[in-house]
């Protein structure tokens, strides 16, 4: 037997998992099977991601001393698990002690817990607030581990400017291995990839990179861990929005560590990464929260078509009702689509006319409304119904009602609260409605891996063909009170994820009054968008954790 001094071979299993926050016997049991399976790889070491124990992220649950201690049982239960001679585990967990409270990992073996170390570099941007929970550790030291001295920087540790990677390595690390929370948006795994290159260049040292998996509330973890060895090449790349334990083998060459290149798992881009990211948090928001079915409005638009998609890709068809709620303004077009997408689909269609309740609100307030214009009061009663009876379905048969407002509609409040931004969860929140075209078509032609729905077209071509209406009232269109999507798109782009001026939005081609008009727009939406459901995060900025803007604002930009 090679002792520890000795040592030139370390095999690190990998557990990309699925943590639930809140649920910590739960996530003790995932790790256990983890390490079962690690054991079973001949590893010596599991390494577990960011506050794993807990879930991730907790927000306020870390203030509640109970539930601080049931995480501190679960860790002492994982390393006793340790004293039967096998992998060694790293795993994240919130604690407290006489000098604050800390986001960290703990190093279990031989039945103990050998070394417990502090998150430094606290994020408090975007989706993150931990300084609001957390204090900042002391800067670390590496862990002796079996005779390698391994470096633990903790996600925004590696991420940030503290230097908390430089001090490992000058103090004697000779691996980093780094349990990260690191949210999905497009294009986050080539961030990744260049956050960690900048770390190997800078500390001389390989660095491996275990990511948590799963949706949490808006935000959806996609895996995708790997390495970067000290060459600058890719180690190995694990796969995205999938649940797996890989074994990394790394060998001792002269002074340093080196990753044998591992499988280079497929990582989806644009389209089919936005896609698999809505179907995922979908999934995991309704299933973590005991849904047993879901019930949407299926309008025969593009919206509800796509929402109905990602229902049945995540849950089965048989989880999922679409309900047509027709009035006198919808058009045999969108009831032959609706239905046509329900039997692509494959799931329940129910139609359940409005006419009598409207008419019997109508007759209600008519007194109250004599004398004035029929108009948007008229038409908000035709989705308050439709919200009324979705929500009465809700009731009766426990299932959570999906919202299916885009980004766009969300941006300059053309939703209607109370009536089609009811519901529990929107899975399109955070895509502009020119994503939700580039999404459709991509379904249509592609079948994603994991997906619980059939092959082929699921969306009618029709659906994405014909011109967008809410049809509140005869011959409406979108494109009546709005531009073009594809401009109102770029302009909102530009006003939310860019933070841009109106002066420079203007100067990329656009016309000065409608780019103001989207700006107040904008603005006075803002007491919408804080009404309504959660959705996944799939842009840069969504609206929610990443921006807060005031309700009460009189800014507006004008150079």
């Amino acid at each position: 037997m090679i002792s520890d001094a000795e040592k030139t071979t370390l095999r690190i299993a990998v557990a990309q998992l699925n943590p639930t926050v809140g649920d910590i016997a739960g996530n003790l049991a995932k790790a256990r099977a983890a390490r079962a399976e690690a054991a079973g790889q001949g590893a010596d070491l599991l390494l577990l991601t960011e506050l794993f124990l807990s879930g991730y992220p907790p927000e306020d649950l870390v203030l509640k001393p109970a539930f601080l201690h049931a995480c501190r049982g679960a860790l002492d239960a994982l390393a006793a698990d340790t004293s039967d001679g096998g992998p060694g585990v790293i795993v994240g967990f919130p604690r407290r002690d006489e000098t604050g409270r800390y986001n960290s990992v703990a190093v279990l073996d031989g039945g103990e817990i050998v070394a417990v170390r502090d998150k430094v570099d606290l994020p408090n941007y975007g989706e993150f607030d931990e300084k609001r929970v957390f204090d900042e550790g002391a800067m670390p030291g590496p862990v002796n581990f079996r005779g390698v001295r391994i470096g633990i920087p903790i996600c925004e540790d590696l991420w940030g400017d503290l230097g908390v990677c430089e001090t490992l390595a000058e103090s004697g690390a000779e691996i980093l291995l780094s349990p990260n929370g690191s949210p999905y948006y497009r294009g986050k795994v080539d961030v990744r990839h260049q956050v960690v290159l900048k770390q190997v260049i800078e500390t001389g040292l390989p660095v491996l990179y275990a990511n948590q998996l799963g949706g949490q509330d808006e935000l959806v973890f996609d895996g995708a861990s790997f390495a970067f060895n000290t060459d600058k090449t890719l180690a190995f790349q694990m796969s995205q929005f999938e649940e797996t334990v890989a074994l990394t083998t790394w060998r001792k060459r002269g002074e340093g560590w080196v990753c044998d290149r591992g499988p280079m798992a497929h990582i989806a881009e644009r389209e089919e990464a936005d896609y698999r990211a809505c179907m995922l948090g979908f999934r995991d928001y309704v299933n973590k929260n005991g849904f047993r079915s879901v019930v949407i409005g299926l309008s025969g638009g593009i919206d509800s078509a796509i929402c109905a998609a990602i229902a049945v890709d995540a849950l089965g068809e048989e989880r999922v009702r679409c309900v047509m709620l027709p009035y006198r303004y919808t058009s045999e077009e969108s009831l032959k689509d609706a239905a046509d997408c329900a039997r692509a689909l494959g799931c329940r269609y129910d139609i359940v006319p409005i006419e009598a309740p409207v008419a019997g609100f109508l007759s209600s307030l008519a007194e109250l409304f004599e004398g004035t214009e029929t108009g948007i009061t008229e038409e908000n009663l035709q989705s308050r119904a439709r919200g009324t009876i979705l929500m009465a379905i809700s009731n009766k048969f426990g299932s959570m009602v999906v919202t299916t407002g885009n980004k766009s509609e969300m941006s300059v409040g053309y939703a209607t609260l109370y009536g089609d931004m009811n519901g529990g969860f929107n899975p399109i929140k955070d895509l502009y409605k020119m994503q939700v075209y580039a999404l459709s078509r991509w379904r249509n032609a592609h079948m994603p891996p994991g997906a619980l729905g059939p092959t082929g077209e699921v969306i009618p071509q029709n659906i994405i063909d014909k011109v967008p209406s809410a049809e509140l009232r005869p011959n409406q269109t979108d494109q009546d009170s709005l531009p073009p999507y594809p401009v109102l798109d770029d302009i909102l782009e530009c006003l939310v994820e860019l933070e841009m001026s109106t002066e420079d939005i203007v100067g990329r081609g656009h016309d000065e009054a409608t780019v103001h008009r989207i700006e107040h727009l904008l603005y006075i939406a803002e007491y919408k968008r804080r009404q309504s459901a959660p959705g996944v995060k799939i842009t840069k900025k969504n609206f929610g954790r990443d921006r807060r803007y005031p309700i009460t604002n009189r800014f507006r930009d004008r150079g």
